[in-house]
């Protein structure tokens, strides 16, 4: 009888199926757990959004509601509020936007009487649904497409 160094190359595609299967299972729940990170952060995103809204148009209230920029800076006045940290337009797979309307207030063209945010996913890895918030904070979502005023609430 001969003594045998090593493993055959039975062995080791079995041992390379059974690891790719354990993948083939794990994989898709990586995934809907990382997608379900990325709606809960972008939840909460516009949960801040909408309190800086609130806090900015109590510090000053002859100004109405403003874009991103003028909530971020360095507290210095109504353009660089300070009252949002990290003022960045996408973060944690969705992009964010403010839309001002209605007539501004005194403290330029960047403000107005009333707002929304959109919070779109970047990618199809990131989430399929879009959420929305307005000046009554209430998070509504669509699936597949931007959500509005009329869609579900969360």
């Amino acid at each position: 009888m001969r003594k045998q160094d090593g493993f055959s190359l039975i062995e080791l595609l079995i041992v390379v199926a059974i690891i790719l299967i354990i993948a083939a299972i794990a994989i898709p729940n990586v995934l809907r757990a990382r997608i379900a990170a990325n709606e809960s952060a972008a939840v909460a995103t516009l949960k801040t959004m909408n309190t800086a809204e609130t806090s900015y148009t109590v510090a000053y209230p002859n100004c109405g509601y403003v874009d991103l920029p003028a909530l971020g800076g360095d507290g210095s006045g109504p353009g660089a509020a300070g009252v949002l940290d990290n003022v960045f337009p996408d973060r944690d797979g969705y992009h964010f936007a403010i839309n001002l309307s209605g007539a501004g207030g005194a403290c330029g063209p960047t403000s107005g009487a009333t707002y929304d945010i959109q919070a779109s996913p970047t990618g199809t890895i990131t989430s399929e649904r879009y959420f929305y918030t307005d000046v009554t904070s209430v998070i509504r979502f669509n699936i597949g497409g931007p959500a509005g005023p009329s869609d579900s609430v969360i």
